[in-house]
């Protein structure tokens, strides 16, 4: 690519980027000097059960792999000993080291699905931070002020609540700015939460005769409701390690709206080529169901295949257009004397009898296709029945 298309490229979706005229001046002499610019990504092992909100940060790492920079996927298991105050309210427990080395061990799992594995530089800020004395500690630490600190929003409303903030907690920023000293970083990614470190990294890096870094953030990804943003514990989520059935079916229910960001910080299509699809959907040229389609399929494909993409489209056609049952319907057997509700819990398709009632109630279940509200209902005869619940849910009751 160009500077002009790497730029482009590079800054599709980023919230912020300090400073632009710095990065297009970075990428100029990247392409003159034919040096790959070094993109450092800091990862707390957490061990998060990753959804779509995740990737929006590691989709960016691919894009600077995709111009061919090198990134490094920063495992803070230094750091992640001290704990992220970032958005806390109270000081936060550190992680152990047994859980530490078990959590980078998940990350590692999970973020190849989407970036370049043997083009991706896995290290730990341990090597270096773990190596500092005591001197150059505090060294490290007379570089920045309480002052400074106190600017962090965070910090400031604990300060005036006059609630606790350990000085343990002033050391994160540090040495996650101290980890853009050591790599030698020109780019360091990260979300709109961590603006504040992201810029300790720059405003030390001149204190160690180095350039300073540009920082980019990422925004948060609104979630499936359309209101907050994505999250498990809200439920509006969709999850990677989910079958490519059930991404398809929580994407088709993104609001056309919403669609167009999904669009941008989901995809790696560019920016001129998402207008061009917008363009003919507004134009009439182009269905926003099928534009919402195409958008669910090249998701899915980056955590499954391209072909069971397609496969999650043709079913979700199938069951919710042409309402047919799915190909792959789980079996269970019914046994003597069980009424509907019973059924819907032994078939996991309610957590317990009270669930099982108000599903009935609300018009939610239905069998062979037809909906039912008797709640002892019983199977007439020997045979199989096809028992649904909601949109997505279907099981095959077999009567012997």
């Amino acid at each position: 690519m160009t500077v002009d298309e790497q730029f482009a490229y590079l800054t599709k979706g980023c919230a912020d980027v300090i400073r632009r005229d710095e990065l297009r001046a970075k990428l100029t002499k990247s392409v003159a000097t034919g040096q790959p610019l070094v993109v450092k990504v800091g990862f707390d092992p957490t061990a998060p059960d990753l959804h779509l909100g995740h990737t929006v940060l590691l989709r960016k790492m691919k894009h600077f792999q995709d111009c061919g920079h090198t990134v490094i996927f920063l495992i803070g298991d230094f750091t992640g000993l001290i704990g992220d105050p970032t958005g806390r309210s109270k000081t936060r427990p550190p992680l152990t080291r047994a859980e530490i080395e078990a959590n980078a061990e998940t990350y590692k799992l999970q973020v190849f699905k989407l970036l370049h594995a043997t083009k991706t530089v896995v290290d730990f800020n341990s090597r270096w931070l773990g190596a500092l004395t005591s001197e150059q500690w505090v060294q490290l630490c007379m570089r920045y002020s309480v002052a400074q600190m106190l600017e962090r929003r965070d910090f400031r409303q604990r300060f005036e609540a006059r609630e606790p903030i350990s000085l343990h907690e002033f050391m994160y920023p540090l040495a996650q700015g101290y980890d853009s000293v050591a790599t030698k970083a020109d780019v360091e990614l990260g979300g709109t939460d961590q603006l504040f470190n992201l810029n300790v990294g720059r405003d030390i890096m001149p204190s160690f005769g180095l350039e300073a870094q540009i920082v980019m953030t990422t925004p948060l990804l609104i979630g499936l409701d359309g209101v907050d943003k994505m999250s498990k514990s809200l439920g509006n989520y969709v999850g990677i390690a989910e079958p490519a059935n059930v991404m398809f079916g929580k994407l088709l229910s993104v609001s056309d709206e919403l669609m167009w960001s999904y669009y941008e910080l989901l995809t790696d299509l560019t920016g001129e080529q998402i207008a061009a699809v917008r363009a003919r959907v507004e134009q009439g040229e182009l269905h926003p169901k099928q534009a919402k389609v195409d958008l669910a399929k090249r998701i899915i494909a980056d955590f499954h295949t391209a072909a069971e993409a397609e496969e999650a489209a043709r079913e979700f056609e199938r069951v919710h257009v042409r309402h047919e049952a799915p190909d792959d319907v789980p079996e269970v057997r019914a046994e003597d004397g069980d009424t509907l509700s019973r059924i819907l819990v032994k078939c996991q398709l309610a957590s317990s009898g009270s669930d099982a009632t108000r599903k009935i109630k609300q018009g939610a279940v239905k069998i062979d296709g037809a909906r039912v509200t008797d709640f002892s209902w019983k199977p007439p005869s020997t045979g199989s029945y096809l028992i649904q619940v909601g949109p997505r849910s279907f099981v095959k009751l077999v009567v012997p």
